[in-house]
């Protein structure tokens, strides 16, 4: 899983991505979704389904689990789409979403603040998590790391995205430490350099590498960025732009809430969810007790955002207090690579306008 659950975050950052990329990736994405749905007797004839397209932010895992239940049990094509997923590639998905490449795709809460302030057309339409799945991370035996100010002068292994250096020192400072360390860029090579004791600390998604790591027998013991302070963030969102809503509102709506469906389904049978995604993805996904263990986590540790009448809704609240900590701290820049001086609207970072009717939207 990546660091947007690390998973958007080793991606490439959407403004720095050439043309060229653009075009090469779009080339050489491929399908992966199912037809296999069960679906009803009154579902729609092939011939008839709308194709939407859906591009990963990394490898198949479990935040995207509701995506393919939905296609495994046949929601999609009860509600008439049929669905074509682009596999994660040099490419992000913000950027393939941003070109009408992809109608939807998996990001997270900086990475679609970072898309837009650089004058993307891209934003967020649904939450799967209400809260955020990143944690500070140490080997579980480091005695001499109690709390995160005993992180000053350690050596963070981390990813390359913008914001991790800034949320590490805000954190380590609430806790009384000064908020100096040294930073290595190692994206997956992170978790091993904690384990080997190469690096001290990491920023994995607990959902995901947390279990991993407990499962391979190097736990970590993990600090809360929220439990100091830091505003909540959303790790993962589903994307769109608002050219392709605005065209294609009622497929929108369509796909998410059967999208919807699926996360539903989810928090209710986490280990038939969990089945179906590795069904789906059995090359991608040799550990079966692993996505079962990490999906079990997602509803034991009420992670997923499926409360009624409210199903994949983005919190205000989220949105003002964490993209206010990007801004303040210069991480936001215009398509010049300028840093933004006036702080966004971030009502016009997300919409909740598709989602399934009961849910509040703005």
């Amino acid at each position: 899983m990546n660091r947007s659950s690390s998973l958007t975050r080793r991606g490439l950052l959407a403004a720095a991505l050439s043309a060229t990329a653009l075009a090469a990736s779009a080339c050489g994405s491929s399908s992966s979704g199912s037809t296999s749905g069960s679906g009803s007797a009154g579902s729609a004839s092939q011939a008839a389904l709308t194709e939407v397209t859906v591009a990963l932010s990394w490898t198949p895992n479990t935040d995207y689990t509701g995506v393919y239940v939905a296609d495994q049990l046949g929601y999609y094509k009860d509600a008439g789409i049929k669905l074509k997923v682009i596999p994660y590639a040099s490419t992000s998905p913000e950027t393939l979403i941003a070109h009408q490449k992809a109608d939807f795709g998996f990001s997270y809460q900086a990475g679609v603040a970072y898309s837009q302030a650089a004058g993307q057309d891209v934003v967020g339409v649904y939450a799967p998590d209400k809260k955020g799945t990143y944690a500070i991370a140490v080997a579980a035996d480091r005695d001499d790391i109690k709390s995160p100010k005993d992180l000053d002068g350690k050596i963070y292994a981390g990813f390359g995205t913008p914001d991790e250096g800034p949320e590490l020192k805000y954190v380590i400072k609430a806790d009384g430490g000064t908020g100096d360390f040294k930073t290595v860029t190692l994206n997956t090579s992170a978790y091993q350099a904690v384990y080997s004791k190469k690096a001290d600390f990491t920023i994995p998604v607990v959902t995901w590498e947390g279990v991993q790591a407990e499962r391979s027998g190097k736990p970590l013991k993990t600090f809360s960025f929220t439990d100091y302070g830091f505003p909540e963030q959303y790790s993962v969102l589903l994307a769109s732009s608002n050219k392709y809503l605005q065209a294609n509102s009622d497929v929108a709506e369509k796909f998410l809430a059967a999208t919807a469906k699926g996360y539903s389904y989810a928090q209710e049978q986490p280990d038939k969810a969990a089945d179906l995604l590795v069904k789906a993805n059995s090359r991608e996904l040799s550990d079966a007790g692993l996505v079962q263990a990490s999906q079990k986590l997602l509803v034991s540790g009420d992670y997923l955002n499926t409360a009624a009448g409210h199903v994949g809704e983005q919190d205000a609240k989220i949105w003002s207090d964490y993209g206010s900590f990007l801004f303040k701290n210069g991480l936001l820049t215009d398509a010049d690579g300028k840093a933004l001086t006036t702080e966004p609207d971030w009502t016009t970072y997300y919409t909740n306008a598709y989602l399934p009717s009961g849910t509040t939207g703005n």
